[in-house]
């Protein structure tokens, strides 16, 4: 397969590469072509344009003298002084034209003579007015010298315009070939495109066919496997909230068998000491000392027994709500760790199982700041949304690095999981040096 394609490839390529060399030849050459005729057309242009305003320069210059001539006002003299020193500078600039142009250059001098001409009669004739030599100029006046100098000068000017007007047409005719030219070749190099365009379909479409083929066979092979893993994390997350369940009715029941069992027998033991108390002579210095021991004793494991039970299953939570169960969970703590804690805290519209994740979540995180945090103040928010329960846990503490977050932190991932699969999400923040933030956000289930 890939010699046949290497084989095809030898074809079409060359073949595109020849399409590629012809279209920026006949573009380079067209280019060429064009900008010469462009610029013989704009020096033509430039030609007619000069020569209009010399002969407009020179009927100026002949009006203006002629009515000085029979005024005697010198204002008339302004407009023949401003023709006569434009006339040179045009003069100037036509012989930079036709310098480049020799077989114009014929006409040109003889243009030039007959304007010497005409432009020395004129002052003659001038010169003669300002001398009050009337019968002279009046003379100079008369005569056709005048007609015949600025006749000459036309019938020149005539002819160098029509010599530029043919030049102008022969670079718009040359202009019109490059562009057929380029009309031609991009035609034809179209063709060529269309004929290496055709041999490139024919060469990947058996190509395209097994890659369709290939790809259909990685489709449903992908789709397999998305839908195994699909029913794995289905199974994995339904054996993770029955082992949740699991581990909070385990909890529940060894509550229940610490209250019920250890709490009878402390209580039993507690009113032995009492009937024991009121049996020996508490007069005894050690009698008294080991029966106040023995119920300091007896006071203590009950307590230990209750702070067990609250920790294992809050009967705070199940007897006074969601909000009392974590103002007495905070202030424990904060006496427990003498830290400062700051609680802001609403009623929300949770169900059981909800309320019992909002109160891990803040038990576990307030256990993270007591074993890791080094902190000094500490944050607990509850606050109720239109949509949704918002919980914050915020401390000063030392903070982490949460993209080195270990594989062993089994108690944020248990966080995790509980708010998840409570429809929730769970965010940490953290800055080393900077403190925590854990945030959590559940939606309304009113049970």
């Amino acid at each position: 397969m890939i010699w046949s394609r290497l084989r095809k490839m030898a074809i079409s390529l060359p073949a595109a590469l020849l399409a590629v060399v012809l279209l920026v030849g006949i573009n380079e050459t067209g280019y060429m072509r064009s900008h010469d005729a462009v610029g013989d057309l704009a020096r033509s242009h430039a030609t007619r344009t000069a020569l209009d305003r010399l002969l407009q320069n020179m009927l100026n210059a002949e009006t203006g003298l002629r009515g000085y001539l029979l005024t005697g006002d010198d204002r008339y003299l302004q407009p023949y002084n401003e023709a006569v020193a434009t006339i040179n500078s045009n003069l100037d600039e036509l012989r930079q034209t036709y310098r480049q142009l020799p077989q114009d250059q014929a006409d040109f001098a003889q243009l030039s003579q007959q304007i010497a001409r005409k432009l020395s009669e004129l002052d003659l004739s001038l010169n003669l007015r300002r001398q009050n030599n009337d019968d002279a100029w009046k003379f100079v006046l008369s005569t056709d010298v005048g007609k015949d100098n600025m006749d000459a000068i036309r019938t020149i000017a005539a002819r160098m315009v029509e010599r530029s007007a043919q030049q102008a047409q022969g670079s718009t005719q040359e202009i019109l070939h490059s562009l057929m030219l380029s009309r031609i070749g991009i035609a034809t190099v179209a063709v060529i495109g269309l004929l290496a365009f055709y041999m490139y379909l024919r060469q990947t479409n058996a190509l395209q066919e097994a890659n369709e083929r290939e790809q259909e066979v990685l489709a449903r092979e992908r789709d397999r496997l998305e839908q195994q893993v699909r029913e794995r994390t289905a199974s994995l997350s339904e054996l993770a909230n029955h082992l949740q369940q699991v581990r909070e009715d385990e909890r529940a029941h060894l509550a229940r068998e610490l209250h019920d069992e250890l709490g009878a027998l402390l209580t039993a033991a507690k009113l032995d000491v009492a009937r024991l108390k009121s049996r020996i002579d508490m007069q005894v210095p050690e009698h008294a000392e080991r029966i106040q021991h023995l119920t300091e004793t007896l006071n203590n494991g009950i307590a230990l027994k209750r702070r067990i039970i609250e920790n294992l299953r809050p009967s705070s939570l199940s007897n006074l709500g969601l909000t009392a169960s974590l103002e007495i969970l905070t202030r424990d703590f904060a006496q427990s760790g003498n830290l400062q804690v700051e609680t802001s805290l609403e009623e929300v519209p949770l169900s059981d199982a909800a309320q019992l994740t909002v109160y891990r979540l803040v038990q576990e995180s307030l256990t993270n700041i007591g074993k890791y945090a080094n902190a000094r103040k500490v944050l607990v928010c509850v606050h109720n949304h239109p949509n949704h329960v918002s919980v914050q846990v915020r401390d000063d503490g030392a903070g982490f690095d949460t993209t080195r977050i270990r594989a062993d932190a089994h108690g944020l991932l248990g966080m995790r999981h509980r708010v998840e699969a409570a429809g929730g999400r769970l965010t940490v923040s953290s800055t080393p040096g900077e403190g925590t933030l854990v945030s959590a956000t559940l939606p309304h289930r009113i049970a």
